[in-house]
């Protein structure tokens, strides 16, 4: 019997993935624990194994597709076989039902004449246009037979499985995919069961023409050359095309307000040096700035915890956990390891297990946990010489602060100018959740800790 390969959940937030290359060819032996597959999420790039010896059959996805997780991509079984997994195995497949009786031409100008009001949330409807879902199908269970999203989810729990040139095609046209019957492999809906299922499209009599011979078959015409100005096209797909709705989705459906203060970081620096000096060589690591400022930042976050909380359908939820989420950049683009429970943990403790998510993100062998769970996400611009940014917020999270550089400045202090290393923090949240002034007061908390960090050791 073959032995279905699915596409496994990656971390607690993780719904769907990317298909990447196909690591061995279809219809080749394979032996138990083999790289068969390359997955990709917004974070990171993982590999799917054979789950047994024998023969490897992919379904009907093809690099680049989006697929949600726990979906059957290829089955590893007898030379012979075919990608055709049972219903127990296609954990989304939906029950087989067969397709209704076309409505009566005059049924249907009848229905399309009188619109259902749909009544959904915000959310709801948001989930339902990025995964191309009719409202009109999904049934909702909030107040009053509200949709909400976790209507939208469990609708997509029971949709029929179909290509995605299959679900473009039908999400154009109209067409519920439950009406349809796949013919596909595995009963996967095909772009020809979408077009066999749409009606006839009427077509205007052509006048016959004169007989003429056959002509030459045209070749197909040849890729469209760049513009002058375009030196380069990448697709926006893969992770890159993630990223990109994560961004544009967290700019238009957060109320986003940025607060920029400035800080003397003199002592903040001066620490640093001295735990250089005393810790580095025991360590196996100098203590860096981004430790220094988690620690920082962790405190406030159990002191003013209205900042450590995300936003729900129908209520704003203060998070225990303080999990702090810390962008790096690397060859895959930026990604966000989560330190987990980072307010309990020693800077040496911190440290040792930043370092550790960093090394692993960067050679792209993140664990799916690793970049996921994060409450509240610090990004610093410093090292590259930024004075100050706007950071995105990481959504679900309530805010996001951007730490500039740390350069020397003449200031003023008790009618003197001295020189003072400066610093510059940018704090982004979300007015739904926080209003400014207990914005304020939280990063006001995080610069007197900054300019004098011994009040660490009172907290």
């Amino acid at each position: 019997m073959a032995i279905p390969i699915t596409i496994p959940k990656l971390g607690q937030t993780v719904e769907e993935v990317v298909l990447g290359p196909r690591l061995v060819p279809d219809g080749s032996r394979v032996t138990k624990g083999q790289e068969v597959l390359s997955i990709e999420t917004d974070k990171a790039a993982f590999s799917v194994e054979a789950p047994t010896d024998g023969y490897i059959h992919f379904g009907p996805f093809q690099e680049g597709d989006v697929v949600p997780v726990h979906t059957v991509v290829a089955l590893v079984g007898a030379q012979d076989e075919v990608f055709a997994p049972t219903p127990a195995e296609a954990t989304s497949a939906p029950t087989e039902t067969p397709a209704p009786e076309p409505a009566a031409p005059a049924a249907v100008a009848t229905a399309a004449a009188a619109p259902t009001r749909v009544f959904a949330s915000p959310r709801a409807r948001r989930l339902a246009a990025r995964k191309q879902v009719a409202l009109t199908a999904v049934t909702g269970t909030g107040p009053g037979g509200r949709i909400i999203e976790r209507d939208v989810l469990a609708y997509l729990a029971r949709r029929p499985r179909a290509t995605p040139v299959a679900q473009r095609l039908a999400a154009e046209a109209g067409l519920d995919l439950s009406r349809v019957t796949g013919t596909g492999p595995g009963g996967f809906i095909t772009r020809r069961d979408v077009a066999q299922a749409l009606p006839p499209t009427p077509v205007a009599p052509i006048p016959s023409a004169p007989t003429v011979p056959p002509a030459a078959e045209t070749p197909p015409p040849a890729p469209a050359a760049l513009p002058p100005e375009v030196s380069r096209r990448v697709p926006l797909k893969g992770v890159r095309g993630i990223i990109a709705q994560r961004m544009a989705a967290s700019v238009h459906t957060t109320a986003r307000v940025t607060l920029v203060m400035e800080v003397d970081a003199t002592e903040l620096v001066a620490l640093r040096e001295r735990l250089k000096a005393r810790v580095a060589a025991e360590w196996g690591f100098a203590p860096g700035y981004n430790d220094l400022l988690a620690k920082i930042v962790a405190a406030s976050l159990r002191r003013f915890p209205y900042m450590n909380a995300r936003l729900t359908e129908d209520a704003i939820e203060w998070l225990e956990p303080i999990n702090l989420g810390m962008a790096v950049d690397t060859e895959r683009g930026l990604l966000v390891p989560v330190i987990r429970n980072a307010d309990r943990k020693s800077l040496r403790e911190f440290g040792q297990e930043f370092r550790a998510l960093v090394e692993r993100a960067r050679q792209g062998k993140a664990l799916p946990d690793d970049l996921t769970g994060g409450t509240f996400t610090i990004t610093n611009l410093g090292p590259y010489e930024v004075d100050a940014f706007t950071p995105v917020i990481n959504l679900p999270e309530a805010a996001i602060l951007g730490v500039g550089r740390i350069a020397p400045k003449p200031v003023v202090r008790d009618g003197q100018i001295v020189v003072r290393q400066m610093l510059t923090l940018s704090l982004v949240f979300d007015h739904r959740l926080v209003d400014g002034a207990p914005a304020a007061r939280f990063l006001q908390d995080i610069k007197n800790l900054i300019e004098e960090p011994y009040l660490l050791l009172a907290l």
